[in-house]
C-alpha cells in the first residue's frame, strides 16, 4: 500500500523526472495518417515533429475510459491509493473518461481510493504541477497536503507561449485562414496563454520571433512573483537555438532559482507545429507548501 502520485504524457514531464521519481505516466494517444501511436512510449517528440514537416494527416485523441481502467487497476489492486494529475478539460476530455474509469473500477475495487484533479492547465503547466508534487513527497509532506496543494498549484499556474508559425493554428481551427496568411505576411507571431478555464488562447499578436520571445519573458515579469524561490518549466518544440535564447533572457530578466526543462509532444505540439518556445510558473507562492520546495 502506498500513495502515489501520476499523470498522462500530455503533461511532457522529462524523461529524467519519470526515471527519479518512478512516475507512472498514461500515455497520450495520436493518430498519423489512420495508425494508433503513444506519446511517449511509441513515439517521441524528434519523430513526431519530423513526421509533422512532412505534412502526414495527424488527429489527436484523449485517453479512453478503457485506456484508464487499463492504468488504474493495477493501483487497485494493489491497494494504493492514487492522486491522478489531468490534462485541461479546456482542450480535451481526458477529465470525463477518468471519471468514467474511476466508476467502472470502485465497483470491482469498492476501497480504491483515487483523487482526479482538473489541472486546467496545458503540457509542462501540469508536468511542473506533479514535479512539485512528488519533491514534496519527497521532503516529507503527508499526502493530505499533497492534495491540498495539487489545486493550488493547477489554480496559479500561469503559460507563456510563443509560437513561430501560424500554419497549424489555421489547420486546428483556432484561426481563420484569411488571418493566417495576413499574419504571415506581416511576420506575426501569437502570443498564447491558457485561460481560467484551461484553454489555449491567443492572447496577443507580436511582429517578429525574437520580440515574440522576449514578450513571453515580460509577461512571466509581469503576472509572476518571487521567481526567485521558484522552479519553472521551459520547454520547445524543435527550437533549441530560441529555447537557450529563452533561457538565458529568464536568468538575466527574473533571476530564478531553476529550471525543469523538457520537449512538448503532440498533445500541444499537434496544434502548433515544431516553432514553439514557452515557460510556466506561479503567480503566487504559499509558504505552507514552499517550504517543502526549497530544500
Amino acid at each position: 500500500m502506498a500513495f502515489k502520485i501520476i499523470t498522462d504524457s500530455a503533461s511532457d514531464v522529462s524523461k529524467e523526472v519519470i526515471e527519479k521519481y518512478n512516475l507512472h505516466v498514461i500515455p497520450t494517444p495520436v493518430t498519423i495518417e489512420g495508425m494508433d501511436y503513444f506519446d511517449g512510449e511509441t513515439i517521441f517528440p524528434d519523430e513526431f515533429y519530423k513526421i509533422q514537416a512532412e505534412g502526414k494527416d495527424i488527429k489527436t485523441y484523449h485517453v479512453s475510459q478503457y485506456m484508464f481502467q487499463e492504468h488504474f487497476r493495477p493501483f487497485a489492486e494493489a491497494k494504493d491509493e492514487v492522486l491522478y494529475i489531468c490534462f485541461s478539460t479546456g482542450i480535451a476530455g481526458t477529465f470525463q473518461a477518468a471519471n468514467l474509469a474511476k466508476e467502472a473500477i470502485l465497483e470491482e475495487y469498492p476501497d480504491f481510493k483515487i483523487t482526479i484533479i482538473d489541472s486546467k492547465c496545458a503540457s509542462m503547466g501540469f508536468g511542473l504541477v506533479v514535479y512539485k508534487l512528488l519533491k514534496m513527497q519527497e521532503n516529507g509532506a503527508d499526502k493530505e497536503l499533497i492534495i491540498e496543494a495539487a489545486q493550488y498549484f493547477c489554480d496559479h499556474m500561469k503559460h507563456a507561449v510563443a509560437v513561430r508559425t501560424l500554419d497549424y493554428l489555421m489547420k486546428g481551427g483556432r484561426i481563420s485562414r484569411t488571418s493566417a496568411i495576413a499574419g504571415t505576411m506581416l511576420d506575426i507571431k501569437p502570443i498564447i496563454e491558457v485561460d481560467e478555464n484551461g484553454s489555449l488562447q491567443a492572447t496577443e499578436k507580436v511582429r517578429g520571433w525574437n520580440k515574440a520571445i522576449k514578450r513571453i519573458v515580460e509577461i512571466g515579469k509581469e503576472k509572476g512573483t518571487a521567481f526567485d524561490r521558484q522552479i519553472i518549466g521551459v520547454a520547445h518544440g524543435m527550437e533549441p537555438e530560441s529555447y537557450e535564447k529563452l533561457k538565458t533572457l529568464l536568468q538575466e530578466e527574473l533571476h530564478v532559482k531553476g529550471f525543469m526543462e523538457t520537449r512538448i509532444g503532440c498533445a500541444i505540439g499537434a496544434h502548433t507545429g515544431p516553432g514553439i518556445v514557452a515557460f510556466v510558473y506561479q503567480d503566487e507562492i504559499n509558504e505552507k507548501y514552499q517550504k517543502y520546495l526549497d530544500e
